[in-house]
């Protein structure tokens, strides 16, 4: 590991040792982030994105073209949202190559685990992906994971996901990171926005509000939503309430300071499980906002600084179906309750300048985890659990970073290196080295090499939970990950990108089943050894012929187990694993009045039966249609009706035999904006 640190090292001095080339010209305070970007790469790309997708800023955390991104990135832009009539940020991730998520249903507004080049196994990967909100961590301390259906999809601007290890620049996300970016203030006096209503099979709504202007000189943004639903199966259901707001304030014509704060509600009714007697409900809620202040310091160097709060409070109610394990109908079985809470702060100096743009920056975050779990009468009477239990661990992190963007003509070379620091796992140092070469005028290479990690959740280490026991020894997953590809668009009618990834981690976790002493015989997470990830992906999109163009994804993944503990006592585990993923699509846009789209995903996810539930089904195509229509047009206001189809085949598609998801069903509604 050291040598590999020393190379990535050794590059980057040779690196900076080179002669200045000049590069683009350096940005200035008057000039929008979109027109930061090589003319000609704009004018060849417009064909397929609209000019203010061209640019990123995950990467390096500041916005950087993407053509200078030497990650495997991919965004999603709020008009893709829109049309196809996007109720969670679930649904819209799905469409996304190198994205698994496993729906818990499918149903209207339900929850689904997040994966990145990557599938589900007992150690819960899906903490392995960092989920940001205008900077805020949405990962809990309970999991690991983020629950993103609390997110409201009217106030996204965008997503951009980076497929593989972001530590260098984000810290703990071994397997990439989601950064919801939501829409900016109002810059004008007079007042904008939007209404859309939507309904459909089994009272499933959807109502959103929007406001956004500039009152004096304080930009604002206001958003409102509603979603309620009967369930479209398996007596599921949910309902959920949003906020958020925005205000912007220039302090100087050098300082602009503004703050954010958003409120989510939900209360949802999970499944029946029959195979295990019990039903699942619960309610979800939390509350973040965020201060921040960008300024511009002098020439070529700018300021940002910020600073976040959020509580999340999870609450999850078993009862009984009444079929021998629990008693009657309506026992009360177990009950567990979670307040997780962060706060945190973050700064960064940036450098622009002719050949390098540098970020410094710093992250400072406090963590806490209160979880109590209530047993029922047959825990306590058969395993002589306690009938409540109660543990409030709490971490403290910090880490510094910094990043250079290196431009020399056609090539771009970006080294970054960030250390971390925590007080459950001790620190960790993340170094990475990124390059992109414009081989032809249309065409872009992309290679990458990065270490990354993900620290276990405080219920791992310290807090436990439900037939868990901590392990305070448990270390932080280790990766050192590897990608290359090529993104072209050289025939002027197809845009087509191939990536392939190696990624070798080490001190992977898994869950240890029944080593606790009896009667509980609790699980408990253990470092097994090392595993490797090794695929690639496929993407095209064809330019518009008579306004339609086609869309295709395909990626393929093998996970493999290279080493284990000789302690660890696997169950159904096979020594590989193979998924892979279609997506294709139709979409039809006139840029006036009609949008149109057909959209079908597959995964593979190469499941072992279960003995007892029987078998998953996911060998089909889900496949989706989305129409909207504009009905009336004036000056400054626009109505437009939109109708989806989903599932229209019926096809069946799960991971669990209990969590099934909807056959077809449909919905319909009227957007208006002014």
């Amino acid at each position: 590991m050291k040598i590999r640190i020393f190379f990535v090292f050794l590059f980057t001095a040779l690196i900076y040792s080179l002669p200045a080339v000049a590069g683009p010209p350096p940005p200035t305070a008057s000039d929008p982030d979109e027109n930061l970007l090589y003319s000609a790469t704009v004018e060849d790309l417009l064909v397929f994105w609209e000019e203010k997708d061209l640019y990123v800023v995950t990467a390096t955390r500041h916005f950087k073209p993407i053509s200078q991104a030497a990650e495997n990135i991919s965004v999603v832009t709020a008009k893709d949202i829109e049309d196809m009539n996007a109720h969670t940020v679930a649904e819209v991730l799905s469409r996304v190559t190198g994205m698994f998520l496993d729906f818990q249903g499918q149903d209207f507004g339900s929850a689904a685990l997040l994966y990145i080049q990557q599938t589900a196994d007992r150690s819960s990967p899906q903490r392995h992906v960092l989920v940001l909100l205008d900077g805020i961590p949405m990962n809990n301390h309970n999991g690991g994971q983020a629950n993103t259906d609390t997110i409201p999809m009217g106030i996204i601007d965008r997503i951009e996901i980076i497929k593989g290890p972001a530590s260098s620049a984000w810290g703990s996300s071994l397997g990439g990171v989601i950064n919801i970016i939501t829409k900016k203030a109002g810059d004008t006096d007079a007042s904008h926005g939007s209404v859309s209503v939507s309904y459909g099979e089994r009272n499933s709504q959807d109502y959103r509000a929007e406001m956004y202007g500039k009152a004096a000189d304080a930009g604002y943004y206001i958003f409102a939503g509603h979603k309620d639903s009967d369930g479209l199966r398996d007596r599921r259901y949910s309902q959920d309430n949003n906020f958020y707001t925005k205000l912007s304030v220039p302090v100087s014509s050098a300082i602009d300071m503004g703050v954010t704060f958003g409120y989510s509600g939900r209360e949802f009714k999970d499944n029946d499980f029959p195979g295990s007697d019990f039903s699942s409900m619960g309610e979800d809620s939390r509350a973040y906002g965020t201060v921040f202040l960008n300024a511009h310091v002098m020439e070529r160097l700018d300021l940002k600084l910020s600073f976040y709060s959020q509580k999340e409070k999870f609450d999850q109610m078993s009862i009984g179906l009444g079929l021998g394990t629990f008693g009657p109908e309506g026992t009360f079985v177990r009950n567990s309750i979670w307040i997780d809470t962060t706060k945190g702060g973050s700064g960064s100096l940036v450098y622009t300048g002719e050949v390098h743009k540098i970020v410094v920056g710093t992250d400072i975050i406090h963590g806490t985890l209160d979880q109590k779990i209530i047993n029922g009468d047959f825990f306590q009477q058969v395993f002589f659990a306690p009938e409540a239990i109660r543990t409030q661990p709490d971490i403290d992190k910090w880490a510094v970073y910094v990043n250079d963007t290196i431009t020399l003509g056609k090539l771009s070379v970006t080294p970054g290196v960030r250390y971390d620091r925590n007080s459950e796992t001790g620190s960790f140092t993340s170094p990475s080295l990124g390059a992109t070469y414009k081989l032809a005028e249309k065409t872009l290479l992309r290679a990458s090499a990065a270490r990354g990690f993900t620290i276990p959740p405080l219920s791992f280490t310290s807090g436990g939970g439900w037939f868990l026991d901590p392990n305070p020894e448990l270390k932080p997953e280790k990766v050192w990950s590897y990608q290359g590809g090529i993104e072209t668009a050289a025939t002027d009618y197809v845009w087509l990108k191939a990536v392939v990834f190696h990624h070798d981690m080490k001190d992977a976790i898994d869950k240890d089943l029944f080593v606790g002493p009896p009667p509980t015989l609790n699980d408990k997470f253990i470092n097994i050894g090392k595993t490797r990830r090794t695929g690639y992906e496929l993407e095209a999109e064809t330019a518009p012929l008579y306004n339609t163009s086609l869309i295709a994804g395909f990626s393929s993944v093998r996970i493999e187990r290279i080493e284990e503990d000789e302690r660890f006592t696997p169950i159904d585990v096979n020594e590989y694993t193979d998924i892979y993923q279609y997506n294709l699509g139709v979409k039809y846009d006139d840029r006036k009045s009609l949008t149109a789209q057909l959209f079908g995903r597959y995964v593979w996810w190469d499941l072992p039966v279960d003995p007892i539930l029987g078998e998953a089904k996911y060998n089909n195509f889900i496949w989706d249609l989305n129409v909207s229509k504009g009905i009336y047009t004036a000056q400054k206001t626009k109505a437009e009706v939109f109708f989806t189809a989903h599932n229209i085949f019926s096809s069946s598609h799960y991971t669990f035999v209990e969590t099934k998801n909807p056959q077809r069903w449909v919905e319909a509604g009227v957007r208006l904006k002014f």
